[in-house]
Parts: C-alpha cells; sequence; structure tokens
C-alpha cells in the first residue's frame, strides 16, 4: 500500500472507505480508469476533513455511477448531462460526485462548455484552483499513484490559492465568488498572479455574467461553509453579494444569525448517518429580514426549482410538526426520544436548534445528538450476530432496534465529580510559607 492510500484510508470514516471500494470495484469490473479527485484530494493533503467524496473516470461516468448504484444501496440525487457528471448519495449520509474525465471550451464568459472526453492530466489542468487539481490514482497497476500537473501539493504546502490557467476566470466567472470562499475557509493567501486575474475580471463586470442556476449552485456552496457568515461579510465587501439580490446588502444581512446558525449545524456533523441540513435553513436565516417581493426576487435570480424552494419555504411547517411530536409527555425513556427523532431530517431539527422556544424540545435534540444517537452506535454488527441476528433478514433488523433499545435505557449516567476538600484553616501566629 501507498503512503497516499494509508493516508486517504486513515483520513476516511468507516462508510467513506465503503464507497470508495465499491467505485474501485465497479470501475474495474467496466475496465475504466477511476481517480479521487478535487475537494477531497484537497483536504486529504491539506489535513482538512473530507466533507464530499469527488471521482473522476476516464469512460461513461454515467454509467458507472448507474452500475453502482445498482450493485449498492446508494441512489443518485442529480444529474449534469452536459458535463457528464452524477451526484450520489450513501449509506451514512456519504455523498460522492463521478465525473467524466473531460476537456471544455467556453465560446464566452459564462457560457455553457462544448465538452470532450480527456486524459486525467487534461481534467486537472482545466480546473480552476491548483489545490484542486490533484488526483489519486485507484486503478490496479497505479493504484496510489498521485498526479500533480500544476504542482496544487507545493501551493497547499504554502497555503496559497493559485488559478491553474490565466483564463480561469474568463471562462468561468462563478470561480471569483470561489476564490473568495476558500480564502476565508482555508485562510490561504492568494497568488500575485491570481489576484491580478481576479481584479481584471472584476473590472470588466464578468460577475454579471455568472448565469443564476450557478449563483444558486455558489450559495448552496456556501451554505455548507464553517464559516459561512464570514463569507458572505467578504461577498459584501467586495461588492459581490450584489449579484444574489440587492435587497441584502446593509442591515437586512444578519451575520450574527448565520454565525448562530453555524454553531448548531456542528451538532450535525457530516458522515454519521443523520440525515445532512442541506441549504433550507441557511436559505431561512439568510433571508429573516426580505419582504416576501425582495425573496421572489431571489427565487426568480437564483432560477430556484420548486423542490428547492420548498425545502426553504416549507421548512417551518415541517418542523412545528416534530416540535409538536417532542413535547409529547409520554416521551420518558431515552429510547423513545431516540425513537421519535432517528428518522427526522436533519434540516427540521436544525431549524427547531435554532428558533424553537420550547426548551424541553431543544434540550431532547441535543441529547439524542450527543448522547443517544452516539450510544446506538455502540451496537455493532457482531452484537447482533451474536444475539441470534442473521444479516439480511426482517429479523436482524429487528433485533438490533431491541439492543440499542436495550443500551440507551440501561445507560450508566456519568458520575458527579467527587466534592472538593474544605481549604485548611490558618493558624494564628504561623508563617504559613513554613508548612
Amino acid at each position: 500500500m501507498s503512503d497516499y492510500m494509508f493516508m486517504l484510508e486513515s483520513h476516511l470514516n468507516a462508510d467513506q472507505n465503503r464507497v470508495v471500494a465499491e467505485l474501485q470495484s465497479a470501475a474495474t469490473h467496466a475496465n475504466m480508469n477511476l481517480f479521487l479527485t478535487g475537494g477531497a484530494m484537497r483536504d486529504m493533503l491539506g489535513g482538512f476533513p473530507i466533507r464530499d467524496l469527488d471521482f473522476a473516470v476516464e469512460g461513461n461516468a454515467l454509467k458507472l455511477a448507474k452500475t453502482v448504484v445498482e450493485k449498492g444501496e446508494g441512489r443518485i440525487i442529480s444529474v449534469d448531462e452536459q458535463r457528464r457528471t452524477a451526484q450520489l448519495i450513501f449509506p451514512g449520509a456519504v455523498t460522492a460526485e463521478i465525473g467524466m474525465s473531460r476537456h471544455e471550451k467556453f465560446s464566452r464568459p459564462g457560457a455553457k462548455p462544448q465538452v470532450t472526453p480527456a486524459f486525467i492530466q487534461d481534467d486537472l489542468r482545466r480546473r480552476d484552483f491548483t489545490i484542486n487539481a490533484i488526483a489519486l490514482s485507484l486503478n490496479r497497476g497505479s493504484r496510489g499513484l498521485l498526479i500533480d500537473p500544476t504542482n496544487g501539493l507545493a501551493d497547499l504546502t504554502t497555503k496559497e490559492l493559485r488559478t491553474t490557467h490565466s483564463y480561469a476566470f474568463y471562462e468561468e466567472p462563478s470561480r471569483l465568488l470561489r476564490l473568495i470562499r476558500f480564502r476565508v475557509r482555508f485562510t490561504f493567501v492568494v497568488d500575485e498572479r491570481t489576484q491580478r486575474q481576479y481584479e481584471n475580471a472584476r473590472e470588466g463586470e464578468l460577475e454579471k455574467l455568472i448565469p443564476g442556476r450557478v449563483l444558486f449552485e455558489e450559495l448552496c456552496g456556501i451554505a455548507d461553509e464553517p464559516e459561512a457568515g464570514e463569507i458572505m461579510r467578504e461577498l459584501e465587501r467586495a461588492g459581490l453579494l450584489a449579484i444574489f439580490s440587492t435587497a441584502l446588502a446593509g442591515p437586512k444581512l444578519s451575520v450574527a444569525s448565520i454565525g448562530k446558525l453555524e454553531k448548531l449545524r456542528k451538532l450535525l456533523p457530516a458522515g454519521n448517518g443523520i440525515r445532512p441540513a442541506g441549504v433550507g435553513p441557511f436559505l431561512y436565516v439568510l433571508t429573516e429580514k426580505l419582504t416576501l417581493k425582495e425573496r421572489q426576487e431571489l427565487i426568480h435570480t437564483l432560477e430556484m426549482r420548486k423542490p428547492e424552494v420548498d425545502l426553504w419555504q416549507k421548512l417551518e411547517p415541517r418542523a412545528k410538526k416534530l416540535e409538536q411530536a417532542l413535547r409529547s409527555v409520554r416521551l420518558k425513556l431515552p429510547s423513545q426520544i431516540y425513537q421519535a427523532l432517528v428518522k427526522a431530517p436533519g434540516d427540521e431539527m436544525l431549524f427547531l436548534l435554532y428558533r424553537s422556544q420550547q426548551r424541553l424540545v431543544q434540550d431532547r435534540i441535543r441529547n439524542y445528538l450527543q448522547k443517544y444517537y452516539p450510544t446506538a452506535q455502540e451496537v455493532t454488527d457482531a452484537d447482533v450476530e451474536k444475539a441470534g441476528g442473521k444479516p439480511g433478514t426482517p429479523k436482524y433488523q429487528k433485533l438490533r432496534e431491541e439492543l440499542i433499545i436495550t443500551r440507551l435505557n440501561t445507560r450508566k449516567k456519568p458520575e458527579p465529580p467527587p466534592p472538593a476538600e474544605p481549604p485548611v484553616p490558618a493558624v494564628a501566629g504561623r508563617d504559613r510559607r513554613a508548612s
């Protein structure tokens, strides 16, 4: 095993490693070359948590995605037919993108590219920043080989943001937004040449050419950031926030509220099986001070689709139903609270943590996330098999649930710390330094 493969497996959790193994197996059987790329490689080499898995394949990526779904437990959540990419989600809330290794040619800034298949080296060179242009071979003959044609590993070491080529911002003006997002997240400095490219692109007002749909995708990316509020503040300072909505500038942008949401979101760590919160709560907080007309204008600008709008605008009534269920006096045992929340969407739990005025509701959600859910994960497959369960049978799942209930209800409370010893009274006329 190469050092990079060991590093990768060490950085991934069990569910993510399982997805990598599934993709490797499917690509091998399909005789396709598969590579781990993009943000996953950047985060691994930079020592950051790996949030999403990005794969590039020299071949038919959509066909490979369908094969993986048919053989495994994942499902496809979106497809880009033009770029030949698919977004998937797997058990454990693991998200992954499978894309065709490709070359992109743009007729004008912001236009849809002409896409053609390419080898992995060409695919990496057409990307946005060097730190995102690194790949790791997952193929039998070269497994663990690092491919870094733009020297992104060196930029990760020096903590520098550098574009892969001179036309990066002209081809895709949305990279102007991404530059600020990455600068805030990683606290990297911007390379001088890249800074000049950025300033030239801004002077040409290329940000106005970003399609609405791409703006929405960038906003979704910001929503997942741990410093989303600071990113929005930096976009406002740079004069880029107005391309989303002129109404968001000034007092209607509540960075403090976004910061509060960020802290609460950390209670729902990614990749632990809890359904991710998504963009809904972020849009709710972002637009709290906007009028109905201003919200409608934002929806129109971002070219949002009805299901995406519903995730935001129907979040409150959905969460109210969960809030009502959590207020029930019949929920007394830890297992009952666990069962009431184990299938609840992450966005509803996050919304109630942010908005609910019921202390009981907030306490029960926090106990679930911090105590009951981790305790339930202590029940292993070996425990279920030892109790007589056979994997793949209804009895197996029933036994798991029974073991979880028993574990939760017999969970020992941490012992209180021993009382502090009372201070020794001073003796009159005695020098305490001599004792």
